[in-house]
C-alpha cells in the first residue's frame, strides 16, 4: 500500500509537467491514432508502460540504497515522469473504450475508492499544500524574470538582442 501511495502522491506533484508534456504534437499523432483502436488493443497499449516503467522504481531505489542518491533519484523522477506522461495520455484518449471493458471498469471504480480513500490522510492534504506552493513561488519567480529580461530589453535598445 505504501508503494502505491507514494506512486499517488507522486503523480500529484509532477502532474502538471506531465501535462506540459502530453502538449507536444507528437501526443498529438498518438492520440489520433489510439483512437482507431479497439477496447481490447487501446489496453494492451495502456498496459505496456506500466509493465515497461515500473521496474525503474526498484532499480532507482535500489541506487539510492546502494549511495547513488541523486542517480537513484535521477531514475525514479525520469520513469515517473515518462510513465504518468504516457499513461494518462492514453488514459485520456482511450477512456471511454476501456471503459466497456467490465474488467477494467471495476479495476478502475476500485484503484479511484483507494485514491479517494489516501486523499482523506494528512500526509496527502499537506502534499497538496506543499505542491501548491511551489507553484504560486514558480509563478512569481517567473513573473518576475519576465519583468527583469522586459525591463533589461528596454534598457538595451532596440539594435541589440539578448541572447
Amino acid at each position: 500500500m505504501l508503494y502505491f501511495l507514494i506512486d499517488a502522491l507522486f503523480f500529484v506533484l509532477i502532474k502538471p509537467f506531465a501535462t506540459w508534456l502530453s502538449k507536444l504534437r507528437i501526443f498529438a499523432r498518438v492520440g489520433i491514432w489510439v483512437r482507431t483502436l479497439g477496447p481490447y488493443s487501446t489496453l494492451a497499449l495502456f498496459v505496456i508502460p506500466f509493465i515497461a516503467l515500473e521496474p525503474i522504481k526498484p532499480v532507482g531505489l535500489y541506487l539510492i540504497a546502494s549511495g547513488k542518491v541523486i542517480d537513484g533519484t535521477f531514475v525514479i523522477g525520469v520513469g515517473e515522469v515518462l510513465k504518468i506522461t504516457i499513461v494518462e495520455r492514453l488514459f485520456q484518449v482511450g477512456r471511454d473504450k476501456l471503459m466497456t471493458i467490465p474488467a477494467f471498469a471495476r479495476c478502475y471504480a476500485f484503484v479511484m475508492s483507494w485514491r479517494a480513500y489516501f486523499e482523506t490522510f494528512a500526509v496527502w492534504q499537506a502534499m497538496l499544500r506543499w505542491t501548491q506552493a511551489i507553484k504560486e513561488r514558480g509563478h512569481r519567480m517567473l513573473t518576475f524574470a519576465r519583468e527583469c529580461l522586459a525591463s533589461l530589453k528596454g534598457r538595451i535598445g532596440t539594435g541589440l538582442h539578448c541572447f
